[in-house]
């Protein structure tokens, strides 16, 4: 590949990867953004484009375990 080649994402990831990648990412910042009223809509969202309840599940684990709370990390409940 020359150095100066444009790479489309739909080359390298595929529409459908791209989508679910996107809808995640969408999610983990409405996380960060502790904007939780907006996290079952992208929910919705992302399972409609393919994103599985374990890859919705994964976002969450990592981001209560990345320390990504802000100061709401006092308010973690604790099983």
């Amino acid at each position: 590949m020359e150095r100066n080649t444009l790479i489309n994402a739909d080359q390298v990831f595929g529409a459908d990867q791209l989508l679910k990648v996107t809808a995640l990412l969408y999610f983990r910042e409405a996380l960060v953004a502790q904007q939780y009223e907006t996290c079952p809509e992208l929910i919705k969202t992302a399972k409609k484009v393919g994103v599985s309840q374990e890859e919705v599940s994964s976002v969450i684990s990592d981001y209560l375990n990345t320390g990504d709370l802000g100061g709401a990390r006092r308010n973690r409940i604790r099983l």
